[in-house]
């Protein structure tokens, strides 16, 4: 069992930067989270993203990729979705294209794979980004990604930093703080922000160096990011306790420690952190709110269309279609929500 093999490796080599164990408990081939599981973004699994919430979120999308390749002259369209769960974000947005597209999927997970394969036929299946030919003329988007990134984590301690490691005592993981390593308090001291006494801090290195692999397979195009998080600034009321938690059956689970490759393990993303990389890696960057982000590429006004369809509908005492209606406008109603999806974080990195 993982534990089991954690704990061995603890007592051979010391305690694990946190980073490692966090790709451990998620990726390990045999026993991670994601990597060896089920299934995870789905209504029986352990959590839903905005894709699983309406269809109208890969609709839409899918006229930022047609915009895209207008810009850039690319027919067809090159089009990759890291992280892509069931295919419940690429599917939508592949038949909504106007744009010829070749397609790929990257995706850590066996399970995913296997059922995206069958989902999204038209997608090229991979397990790594390696896999993807490069340079790419087109969009690569990742949905909720970077929060599973491993990252490690540092704890302010006087006016420098200490870093939370994980060890063992008793045959038990437990934590255990050590001296910083100057990269981690580097990133820290840099993107964290006011950060009081033992707050805590998950210093995202490994987010950044992914984001700028992902601009780099760029010959032209975007990539787009969205995830749930803020600034170092705006986490400033997080960082007592930090943002790192884990999820299952839909809610907050147990300490990270506890259940090593059974649970979901993540944290708000450092978004001016992420950016900052991009930017580093050649590309422009915005960062908008969900909610703004997909007003601007028009579903609002499909909302619209969608209340004037469900009110026809009522006149018509049509229940059934009216019942259906309402259920789409009130999924993609979701993706708006100020203080729920519509408040996430969208990193558009272009080049």
């Amino acid at each position: 069992m993982l534990r089991e093999r954690l704990l061995t490796r603890i007592e051979s080599d010391g305690p694990l930067p946190f980073e490692e164990f966090m790709r451990l408990v998620l990726y390990d081939p045999e026993d991670g989270y994601f990597a060896a599981g089920p299934l995870r973004s789905e209504r029986a699994g352990d959590f839903l993203t905005s894709p699983e919430v309406s269809p109208l979120f890969g609709e839409t999308i899918a006229r930022f990729v047609d915009a895209e390749a207008a810009r850039i002259g690319a027919d067809p369209v090159g089009v990759v979705e890291v992280g892509a769960g069931s295919g419940s974000l690429l599917r939508p947005l592949l038949d909504s294209l106007q744009t010829p597209a070749q397609a790929w999927v990257v995706e850590v997970s066996a399970a995913a794979r296997r059922e995206v394969a069958g989902r999204v036929p038209k997608a090229r299946v991979a397990g790594e980004l390696g896999e993807v030919p490069a340079p790419l003329r087109g969009v690569i988007v990742a949905n909720e990604v970077a929060d599973n990134l491993p990252a490690a984590l540092a704890v302010r301690r006087g006016s420098g930093w200490a870093e939370r490691r994980v060890g063992a005592v008793g045959g038990r993981l437990e934590w255990v703080e050590t001296a910083s390593r100057p990269e981690v308090a580097a990133w820290a001291e840099r993107w964290a922000g006011p950060v009081p006494e033992g707050g805590q801090v998950e210093v995202q290195l490994e987010a950044g160096e992914w984001i700028a692999g992902l601009v780099g397979m760029l010959g032209a195009g975007a990539v787009l990011v969205f995830d749930y998080g803020e600034t170092g600034e705006g986490l400033a009321h997080r960082r007592p306790g930090g943002t790192l938690r884990t999820y299952r059956g839909h809610h907050l689970g147990p300490d990270p420690l506890l259940e090593p490759g059974s649970t979901d393990v993540t944290m708000d993303v450092d978004v001016a952190a992420l950016a900052g990389a991009a930017g580093a890696a050649g590309a422009r960057v915005e960062v908008v709110p969900q909610a703004e982000f997909l007003e601007r590429w028009g579903l609002g006004e499909r909302i619209a269309a969608l209340r004037e369809r469900e009110l026809a509908l009522a006149r018509e005492r049509a229940a059934l279609e009216r019942l259906r209606a309402r259920s789409e406008r009130t999924g993609a109603e979701t993706l708006l929500h100020p203080r729920g999806l519509g408040d996430f974080r969208v990193v558009v990195a272009s080049v």
